[in-house]
Order: C-alpha cells, then sequence, then structure tokens
C-alpha cells in the first residue's frame, strides 16, 4: 500500500530546518531520518505517521487525541516511545508541527 504523498510532504517541509535529514523506505512507508535516527514515518497502511517520542513522555503523548501505542502488526506492541498519530489528527498544521517538535526533542536527546 502506498503512503500518503501529502503527508510526506508536509512531513518534509515540517523538517526542511534540520541539517542532516534524509528518506529512506521503511515499515512499508517512507521513513524520515534526522541524524541517521528515525523520527517519523508516513504509514504505507494503517494509521498516517509513526513517530519516535521520549520514552519519559510516552504516557503524556498517548493522552493526545489521534495517538495510540504503535504495532508492529496485530497485537505486536513497538513499545514506549512509538506512537501512531491517526490521519484525523494531523490534518492542522499546528498538530504536526506539535508531533514534529515532540520527535525533533527526543532526536536532540538521543544524538548529542
Amino acid at each position: 500500500m502506498a503512503y500518503d504523498t501529502e503527508l510526506a510532504g508536509r512531513v518534509r517541509a515540517a523538517l526542511s530546518d534540520e541539517e542532516d535529514v534524509r528518506e529512506v523506505t521503511m515499515f512499508g512507508g517512507l521513513a524520515f531520518m534526522v541524524r541517521e535516527q528515525m523520527v517519523a514515518c508516513v504509514s504505507g497502511g494503517g494509521g498516517a505517521l509513526l513517530v519516535r517520542v521520549s520514552r519519559d513522555r510516552d504516557a503524556e503523548y498517548l493522552g493526545v487525541p489521534g495517538a495510540r501505542r504503535a504495532e508492529m502488526g496485530t497485537g505486536r506492541s513497538m513499545g514506549e516511545g512509538w506512537i501512531t498519530v491517526d490521519e484525523e489528527a494531523l490534518s492542522d498544521d499546528g498538530d504536526l508541527r506539535f508531533w514534529i517538535d515532540a520527535v525533533l526533542a527526543y532526536n536532540a536527546e538521543t544524538t548529542r
């Protein structure tokens, strides 16, 4: 299943000020890498955006409307720090920016 090219373009634009960004086919979608670590993946099926966030803030992020624990196959949780954000929860640029800021904060913590 193809990923959402419009959402991929929005993520690309949101990351345009970052250095060392590259795109990789991964998880059946298009992943965005910053400093060689995946920060987000536009899904090829089921959910719209897979994000990698701080485990310390995992419960907080799961409380955001449209966010749920990411799964690698039905019933196989990816664990803390891996969240899928539904497409409907990303319709506003401010909502997407919230998640981009979250993934970049985690990326900055882990790539110092």
